[in-house]
């Protein structure tokens, strides 16, 4: 006969699960119910599992031994709305202990992969909570107290409460959902029924001033709605006081991005007002020695300029000058440009014929006594260098470009683009068919492992040989 186990915690799971399994129940003669599906989850006084690689489930009649992370998870999953996750979580046990004890390092198993699922929504829950719970005062309060309703997607308050009593320690405060609510009265947290939404909508002060904020750090220019929608889903927008106004911001995002172009707002100014009206390299040079875009050129020596053929088949871009190229005025010809020529022959290209420049046209530095060490540009000097980049391409219009290191390959392929990722990959992008991106030869120099280091320089090697293919 098929046995109804009501649980509502994940102790009293623990519990039956501990019982059933020393009767020898399987899974398929068990069924579980919530009397209200309300579970809490850290509600027991029961202390924590030993830290060890695996723990013991006991009871008087049996010990089981189960890995320390199926309870970790478990303890995640109980917080779930599934109705199906108490047999989920026993039918995975009893697997563990009966003849599958590594059934956790299955990921294409259909129960793991369930409850890597529901333990990964559970724990997105808890961080969208942490984000877009918002604080309100109650002024008819005695002493000064803070309200705030959220609507989670599962029952995670005390998986969430104890972030918010260290950050808000000070305070007192409480946090109503519809499932289960929590208390902070500067000294302990105390876990309750849930309320409607009804209970705590009044507006006050609060809410204007974080309105008023919010407008104030909102750039028009960096908007992405669908991505903004997905890291802050609608559901939400109703109790986040910053979201009533998100609508007009965005119908005035053309009108203010023009406006903070014209006053050049949050723009770093760029080097299109230096161009010439002939763009040919040698003019592009002549133009580039009086650029003062960013404040870089009141360090460095003097620009570097790309150098090579101005029909080059391949383009090289760097990042920017260093030490001895500040020095010379010339690209890659301290340590990293000797290790690049070393690349280059061995991929049976010569340096004669191909281009070499850099995103950034200025050395940017910081001093250690009489040394002067690479600093890396930041988005605003990348910006405000990026037209003479564009420029050389344009007028070399060469059949690859070869991004060395991190900066030309996002500077070139967009803010996303990882070079541990996508090293190799041959691209088009809007300067050129074929965009490569590989490793800085800086950056092997500076790897410290002398395997790795080879197998980097082999990578460029071989990234350099499918460019001149």
């Amino acid at each position: 006969m098929d046995q109804f186990v009501s649980v509502e915690t994940f102790e009293q799971w623990r519990d039956e699960a501990r019982k059933l399994l020393a009767a020898e129940v399987p899974p398929s003669g068990v069924h579980f119910a919530t009397h209200d599906d309300q579970p809490t989850l850290f509600g027991s006084d029961e202390p924590e599992p030993a830290d060890d690689k695996s723990v013991e489930a006991t009871d008087r009649s049996s010990t089981v031994r189960v890995p320390k992370s199926f309870l970790e998870t478990a303890r995640i999953v109980t917080c779930h709305r599934s109705p199906v996750r108490w047999e989920l979580l026993y039918r995975t046990l009893w697997r563990l202990t009966h003849g599958e004890p590594s059934l956790l390092a299955i990921a294409t198993d259909d129960d793991v992969h369930e409850l890597h699922r529901m333990n990964k929504a559970v724990t997105r829950d808890v961080h969208k909570m942490k984000a877009f719970v918002r604080f309100r005062r109650v002024a008819s309060a005695d002493e000064e107290t803070y309200v705030a309703w959220h609507r989670p997607d599962h029952r995670i308050v005390r998986l969430a409460a104890p972030f918010f009593a260290r950050r808000f320690k000070v305070m007192n405060w409480s946090i109503f959902t519809p499932w289960e609510s929590v208390v902070w009265d500067q000294e302990s947290l105390r876990y309750g029924d849930g309320v409607p939404a009804s209970a705590v909508t009044d507006d006050d002060s609060l809410e204007s001033l974080w309105k008023t904020y919010y407008a104030s750090i909102f750039n028009p220019a960096r908007v992405k709605v669908a991505m903004m929608k997905r890291e802050m889903p609608v559901r939400h927008w109703k109790t986040l006081p910053e979201a009533s106004i998100i609508e007009d911001l965005l119908h005035e995002a053309p009108q203010r991005v023009s406006e903070m172009i014209e006053r050049n707002e949050g723009f770093a100014d760029t080097a299109t007002k230096f161009m010439p009206s002939q763009i040919d390299l040698p003019s592009l040079k002549t133009a580039a020695d009086c650029c003062k875009a960013c404040d870089l050129h009141q360090f460095a020596s003097q620009m570097v300029f790309g150098e090579g053929p101005p029909d080059a088949k391949i383009v090289l871009v760097g990042e920017q000058p260093g030490d001895h190229e500040d020095i010379e005025g010339k690209p890659f010809v301290g340590p990293a440009g000797v290790l690049l020529n070393q690349a280059l022959v061995r991929a049976g290209i010569r340096r004669d014929e191909v281009y070499v420049t850099n995103v950034v046209k200025h050395f940017k530095f910081t001093e250690r006594g009489k040394r002067r060490l690479h600093k890396k540009p930041d988005s605003r000097e990348i910006f405000a260098c990026r037209p003479w980049l564009e420029a050389e391409l344009a007028a070399i219009k060469p059949q690859t470009v070869v991004c060395l290191g991190a900066t030309p390959a996002q500077a070139l392929f967009g803010r996303d683009f990882r070079i541990t990722k996508s090293r190799g990959v041959m691209r088009a992008t809007d300067w050129c068919e074929r965009t490569i991106a590989t490793w800085h030869p800086a950056a092997i120099l500076r790897m410290p492992d002398e395997t790795r280091r080879g197998q980097m320089l082999l990578n460029l090697v071989e990234d350099l040989a499918a460019a001149n293919a």
